[in-house]
């Protein structure tokens, strides 16, 4: 898992899409590398992702291959650009589990993120105490010091919705979500309060799908999807597991979970009416609290 935790996501669609256009090309894997001056090696390492390329490189790899048209060469240009920027988390690297790293490169640079979240409001919406809950009930638990790392971390990536472009963010819970007890009454109103003020942003829609609904698109489970705008024109499906994170970018299996996505909207409430369905939920708890 920790050599695939360091490609990229954009780094995988490149060298798919350039490894398409040697072969389309005929050009053999030794010609490719004596084009960019390295050796077969190199070559093979950028095309499954592995490593990065320079602008140059690319520059005569696409002139070797023969892509002229100025839209593909400019989102094979998008897809090899990589910021020389120092991520927040960086500091946190040895704590940090390999795959994980690559679902907040993920996060941090995607334009739209939508979320389905079958069991537990996802971690950028969660308060302190209903991350600590969840955090806690893992099949291998943290210990306590590692617990307080985690959850201040988690509290830290929501700081992504600050940034001066934040992200347009939907998530997609079945009403049990919101129903079902994490901690305390009062700390499960609490993080459902939270809810409430968080869709106050422009740029974050929360859907609930009521008990009502006989019947709506089941997907096997929770997944994310990232999307980025512009030449690069990538989108990436992820989809936690018990044991590790899952990564798809493939035409097929990606546009298929867009289509779930929208299947499992039209069977959600509108965002008000989730708000409210989720405030009377919060104001039920409320009194139960006051009560015991």
């Amino acid at each position: 898992m920790g050599q695939q935790a360091q490609r990229t996501a954009r780094r995988r669609k490149l060298g798919a899409a350039l490894k398409d256009a040697r072969v389309s090309a005929g050009v053999t894997v030794a010609q490719a590398a004596k084009a960019i001056d390295g050796d077969k090696s190199k070559v093979s390492r950028v095309e499954t992702g592995c490593q990065r390329i320079t602008r140059l490189q690319l520059n005569a790899l696409m002139d070797l291959y023969g892509v002229t048209q100025k839209k593909t060469r400019d989102w094979l240009t998008a897809l090899a650009s990589e910021e020389r920027k120092r991520n927040w988390w960086t500091q946190y690297h040895e704590m940090l589990p390999g795959g994980f790293k690559e679902t907040l490169l993920l996060e941090n640079d995607a334009a739209r993120i939508k979320v389905y979240q079958a069991e537990v409001i996802p971690g950028l919406l969660q308060t302190p105490n209903y991350a600590r809950t969840v955090m806690a009930g893992a099949p291998d638990p943290p210990t306590d010091e590692q617990l307080d790392f985690y959850v201040k971390f988690r509290m830290e990536r929501q700081r992504v919705f600050e940034r001066e472009d934040p992200p347009q963010y939907v998530c997609i819970m079945p009403e049990g979500v919101v129903r079902q007890h994490m901690g305390s009454t009062a700390a499960m109103a609490t993080q459902l309060r939270r809810l409430v003020a968080a869709s106050q942003s422009p740029h974050i829609t929360i859907q609930i799908i009521p008990y009502t609904r006989n019947a709506y698109a089941c997907t096997g489970g929770s997944f994310n999807l990232y999307s980025y705008p512009g030449p690069m024109n990538l989108e990436v499906v992820h989809i936690p597991y018990l044991d590790g994170e899952l990564y798809l970018e493939d035409d097929e299996p990606v546009a298929k979970y867009r289509k779930a996505f929208e299947n499992i909207q039209a069977s959600a409430l509108s965002a008000q009416h989730s708000i409210e369905l989720i405030t009377s939920i919060a104001n039920d708890l409320d009194q139960e609290a006051t009560h015991t």
